[in-house]
């Protein structure tokens, strides 16, 4: 039986609060027992809250560490944007992956080494990383919306001017 580690992640307290990450883990546990691989306990790695636009991530950290020991065989991961959001990001890490003499599978890309199936996954990192810029541009002009509508965005923490303006204006009266 091969060694294996599970990636999982989710970046948003959207994600964290509906648990999507446990069922990440879930099918990654259940897609290991299907294809005759062991995963420690230990080994079922999970950052909860971190972008996948970065690779400073403590539990990807810890599973590039495995790689890296020898100690593994195979990362498993849901699909190639939970590895990464940016396309560069995860073809550097598959090849690093490789390197070491590490599989890198996931539960939702095809399983075969075909040029196909590997365009296969390469479309999916670019459309990740397609998702996450429009997710982007849609966010900053909803708060660039409301920012001219004048409401409160709890979220940027940012109040409007006339508010700002309201409270540096009370303030100032009562010290005088």
């Amino acid at each position: 039986m091969r060694m294996a580690a599970i990636y999982a992640r989710v970046s948003s307290e959207q994600q964290r609060e509906e648990n999507t990450i446990a069922s990440q883990t879930a099918s990654l546990i259940e897609f290991a027992k299907n294809h005759e691989l062991e995963v420690p306990k230990e080994w079922v790695v999970e950052d909860e809250g971190y972008s996948g636009a970065t690779l400073e991530r403590p539990g990807l950290e810890r599973v590039r560490d495995l790689a890296a020991e020898g100690q593994i065989q195979v990362v498993l991961a849901y699909s190639p944007d939970r590895l990464s959001r940016k396309y560069a990001y995860q073809i550097l890490l598959i090849e690093e992956f490789a390197r070491q003499g590490v599989e890198t599978l996931f539960v939702k890309s095809p399983q075969g080494s075909s040029p196909e199936d590997q365009l296969l996954v390469q479309f999916q990192g670019m459309i990740a990383e397609y998702e996450r810029a429009q997710i982007l541009e849609r966010s900053r002009r909803g708060k660039r919306h409301r920012a001219h509508a004048g409401e409160v965005s709890v979220m940027s923490g940012a109040l409007p001017m006339d508010t700002v303006t309201f409270a540096r204006r009370t303030t100032s009266l009562l010290h005088t």
